[in-house]
């Protein structure tokens, strides 16, 4: 782990994107402006409603964000697919976290339900997610059900989000 860290700032999150935080060949974050979330506010490997590990991040919203004015012209909302990538990044940042090593990819989700929207008037978009299951072994994985608010409202929520670790040595 972190050293017993449990909040990121975003320059602790660009830091993980550049390869630095966890080492290098290690889970990353994307780099803005792929990177959907501006601070993790807690971490456990150990909390959450299944006691097997959760995360908590937040993106503040602004008009001036890069999905609002091509998604869609006239009627801006951000993109259901971009909740969803902020969830399996920050699952992937939490088995990094952990002190597991290898880089992470998303492997798919069991069911995604969007039922609301972000636009640009919002002001925050809040991400919760809550590991029902982790996979200690050649193939490190973590399972888990995430959670979008915009503004304390639910927009999106997903089941079995899966997200692995692979090293070389793994993938070989």
């Amino acid at each position: 782990m972190t050293n017993g860290q449990t909040s990121f700032d975003r320059e602790d999150l660009l830091r993980c994107a550049r390869g630095e935080l966890f080492g290098p060949g290690n889970a990353q974050l994307p780099e803005p402006p792929m990177l959907m979330m501006d601070r993790i506010t807690d971490v456990s490997a150990d909390g959450g409603a299944h006691g097997k590990g959760h995360i908590r991040a937040e993106l503040d919203i602004r008009p001036d964000l890069w999905f609002f004015p091509c998604h869609f012209p006239g009627n801006p909302v951000m993109p259901g697919c971009l909740m969803v990538d902020g969830l399996w990044q920050l699952t992937g940042f939490n088995l990094g976290w952990r002190g597991w090593q290898g880089q992470g990819f998303a492997l798919g989700a069991g069911e995604v339900k969007l039922q609301g929207m972000v636009r640009p008037d919002r002001k925050l978009v809040s991400y919760e997610v809550d590991f029902t299951r982790v996979i200690d072994r050649r193939l490190k994985m973590g399972v888990a059900d995430g959670t979008v608010r915009a503004d304390g409202e639910v927009v999106a929520q997903v089941t079995g989000m899966k997200v692995g670790l692979s090293s070389e040595e793994a993938r070989a």
